[in-house]
């Protein structure tokens, strides 16, 4: 898994495949490391793949600004809300067998597939844009010049950030995987603004799990640095080009490509 090319042709798989469905790609990476590197402990697998979905959350976070799509104002306080489990996800990965966290990790992600394939609805945000007690009205026009307007239960959208950020450090995924079909599906967000801000959000806890990390000493083998590297390299590379995608593919095919991966 160290050789040079191949680790950046998987960064930019990763960044590519990541940045499309506004996950991070932390759901590929992780498989890929258990399998080539079946000696890593849980916290170093995550560490590894938590930097290189920073690296993907910074370059597809600029390419979304860029056009226009992210939500700044539910961005900034879901990540705000993101940052407590973050930080305890983090510190618990030390305490999580590899045994456990393999099975963690293919149950959650089965579960969450099989939820997006079998749901025929809502896989776009409802029209019905009126404003309930407790939701929040907003209206984005992107560099494209598209409006969207829509309307999100603010509540609801704090504690699944809460739920997301505990469990993403802890499996290294991100936590883009869930929190795009949580912005579509439960808060109603339209698809190209939920895998933006998705992806904003995303920028904000992987960097405080990474500091954990950091302190914790996870990255303290230069093997490990290398590796972090070279992905990142790729990342970044792939997210400008996911970033790119985006505005070609329809909303629902990406939360199908979304549940595929």
């Amino acid at each position: 898994m160290e050789n040079f090319v191949l680790l950046i042709v998987v960064g930019f798989i990763v960044g590519t495949l990541g940045t499309l469905i506004g996950a991070g790609g932390g759901f590929i990476l992780v498989p890929i490391l258990l399998l080539t590197n079946p000696t890593l402990k849980p916290e170093i697998i995550t560490a590894i793949s938590m930097a290189t979905v920073a690296f993907n959350a910074l370059s597809g976070t600029i390419a979304y600004a860029k056009a226009k799509r992210i939500d700044y104002k539910a961005g900034i306080l879901f990540a705000l809300f993101t940052i407590p489990g973050s930080i305890i996800g983090a510190l618990a990965t030390k305490h999580i067998s590899k045994h456990l966290f393999d099975i963690l990790f293919g149950v959650i992600l089965l579960m969450l597939a099989f939820y997006l394939f079998s749901k025929k609805t809502g896989l776009q945000p409802s029209e019905n844009n009126t404003i309930k007690k407790g939701w929040k009205n907003h209206s984005l026009t992107d560099l494209s010049g598209q409006t969207y307007t829509y309307s999100y239960n603010n509540t609801l959208g704090l504690f699944i950030s809460l739920v997301v950020g505990f469990i993403s450090p802890i499996l290294g995924i991100g936590g883009g995987i869930i929190h795009v079909p949580a912005l579509v599906n439960w808060l109603r967000f339209p698809v190209h603004i939920a895998t933006a801000t998705s992806h904003f959000i995303l920028l904000i806890m992987s960097v405080v799990t990474v500091i954990v990390h950091i302190n914790e000493g996870s990255y303290n083998d230069p093997s490990v640095v290398r590796i972090v590297i070279l992905l990142g390299a790729g990342v970044v590379c792939g997210a400008q080009l996911g970033a790119y995608l985006s505005h070609k593919i329809k909303g629902p095919l990406i939360i199908r490509a979304l549940a595929l991966a």
